[in-house]
């Protein structure tokens, strides 16, 4: 691709003593949620009724203070929503509703009309304001668009006079990120002048990058430079308000927290038109992960996921942070391996500071399980078999056992090109090791102890016919060997052996492993279970030697 002039950078900041660099997120910001202006801004079929008060129930549970609830200038379901909030006194009193709303008098005399009866409510004034909107759109200079401004001020004002709750005043120069420094600090200014802000009347400037339009350490710059440029700055709640056109909408919230922002407008799931506002739960749960009170409760994200979902006709992406379906899955060997291992460090550690590779986050604490963490495809590796087999069936395979049935898993995957379901890891496990013996079938066994030794009759079937034999040796599994080997012409040794209970207490089989090498210098592993540890023992071997002649 060619620009051939098409494209030119975004002219950079001048501020070489900028600190925003240098500084750390201690604490959260005041949270604003726009899903419900958003939502029926971006969507195709824009929210019903019904949907819009579920939706906004959800905000409260999440513990929004701060939610716009629309633009009710707009059109008669934002209207009646804002009415029936009211109406059915559905505000509680710790919340502050916020409303969208134009510089045009009847405009903001319909929204106020909206608003009788609201105790707390936010109006968020704003026009446009860059360079390109100026010259394209409305052809007016820069004093005409402050004159539009300050009008708009005024007939807030003129309306707040006759309204019995408090109303606070929030501006957004619109396109603020297309806008000259110089001139966004001048207009807003003259609207908090305007206002009469105050320690009692505190006004929120809204910086907007209503189109993503540079790096976000660019937007940092915007924020601290205006925060700098600002008259009354104490009494001014900064709010940043991010679209995500060059994918790094949650970068430039941050820096810009790290700028001097007060506050952040946003959405669940980053609804919003073009590329979406900024993902709220991104922010609150980037910040929950460095130890910080986000103020908003995630702990039960699969519900959030279904609301909104619900109520936007959105599909959230499988990959999405924190919330997508594959987030806390694994395909990969060593990360299946890895975290395997770190989910039994944490287990036992002893402080609760959470340390397990792949996952910045306890999915516990966003209301996942780790049923799904590691899932089976042709890139799986030993690891993540093993952790199945234990995790949903309680099958504890020793480590060396690993690589054998992780080869044998894989050679499914590759033959069938999918990812496996537990189950079918199972049954592939279940088949390997207690499959119909094709070679040795084991009988029977009686033994007795004598002095240092077990003695030992073992009856099996070897080629079609049932063979006794018997053999003392310095425990079960050696005298067991050895009567098998007076008739059985393969020969091998026994290489290791592991054991655990398989279920509850009082009805717990016991489970077997063996590890056998062969003459040939093979390593083959069998497994058995049985009530009693002995025979489960000796099922093992006959496994073992059962796949080494198989093989």
């Amino acid at each position: 691709m060619n620009t051939n002039g098409k494209y030119r950078p975004y002219p950079q900041v001048d501020l070489p003593d900028r600190q925003w660099p240098s500084n750390t997120i201690t604490k959260a910001p005041i949270w604003c949620s726009v899903d419900l202006r958003d939502g029926n801004q971006a969507l195709v079929t824009p929210m019903n009724l019904d949907q819009k008060l579920e939706l906004f129930n959800l905000l409260l549970k999440l513990g929004f203070k701060h939610i716009e609830v629309g633009f009710p200038s707009a059109s008669q379901v934002e209207f009646d929503f804002l009415r029936k909030l009211v109406e059915d006194n559905l505000i509680p009193d710790d919340v502050t509703i916020q409303v969208l709303v134009q510089a045009r008098e009847h405009l903001i005399a319909r929204t106020f009309e909206a608003l009788e009866g609201v105790k707390s409510a936010i109006v968020h004034l704003y026009n446009s304001t860059s360079i390109a909107q100026r010259k394209i759109v409305f052809q007016k200079e820069q004093q005409e668009i402050i004159e539009l401004a300050l009008a708009g001020v005024d007939m807030v004002k003129k309306y707040e006079a006759n309204h019995t709750g408090k109303i606070a005043l929030e501006y957004s120069p619109e396109s603020f990120t297309g806008t000259e420094l110089e001139f966004a600090a001048e207009i807003c200014n003259a609207v908090t002048a305007r206002w009469g802000i105050g320690a009692e009347r505190k006004v929120i400037i809204n910086l907007p990058a209503t189109v993503e339009m540079a790096t976000p350490n660019v937007y940092a710059d915007q924020i601290e430079w205006m925060s700098r440029h600002l008259d009354n700055r104490e009494h001014v709640l900064i709010s940043t308000h991010t679209h995500n056109d060059r994918g790094t909408s949650v970068a430039a919230t941050e820096l810009a927290l790290l700028a001097g922002a007060d506050r952040v407008e946003g959405t669940l799931l980053s609804n919003g038109e073009r590329t979406g506002n900024v993902d709220i739960i991104t922010l609150a749960l980037n910040m929950y992960t460095q130890g910080i009170e986000t103020g908003l409760d995630f702990s039960d994200i699969n519900t959030v996921i279904d609301v909104v979902e619900r109520c936007t006709a959105i599909e959230t992406h499988v990959r999405h942070p924190y919330v997508g379906e594959l987030v806390y899955t694994a395909f990969s060997g060593s990360h299946q391996d890895a975290i395997n291992k770190g989910l039994a460090y944490q287990r036992i550690k002893e402080d609760a500071f959470w340390e397990v590779p792949y996952l910045p986050i306890d999915p516990e604490d966003v209301g996942r399980s780790y049923e799904s963490i590691i899932r089976i495809n042709s890139q799986s590796g030993k690891g993540g078999v093993a952790y199945i087999l234990e995790d949903s069936f309680g099958y504890q395979l020793p480590k060396k056992m690993h690589p054998e049935i992780g080869k044998i898993v894989q050679e499914v995957t590759d033959r069938e090109a999918r990812e496996l379901g537990n189950d079918e890891i199972l049954a592939i496990f279940e088949r390997t090791y207690f499959g119909p013996p094709s070679h040795l079938k084991f009988v029977s066994r009686s033994a007795s102890t004598k002095e240092e030794s077990v003695w030992c009759r073992l009856n099996y079937v070897y080629n079609g016919k049932e063979i006794e034999a018997e053999s003392e040796g310095n425990g079960p599994i050696d005298a067991c060997r050895k009567a098998l080997l007076k008739d059985y012409p393969n020969e091998f040794i026994i290489r290791s052996y592991s054991e655990h209970s398989l279920g509850a207490e009082s009805s717990a089989l016991a489970v077997a492993y063996i590890e056998i090498e062969t003459k040939e210098g093979q390593s083959f592993f069998g497994v058995g279970k049985d009530n009693d540890i002995t025979l489960a023992t000796i099922k093992a071997l006959f496994s073992a030697l059962n796949r080494a002649f198989n093989a």
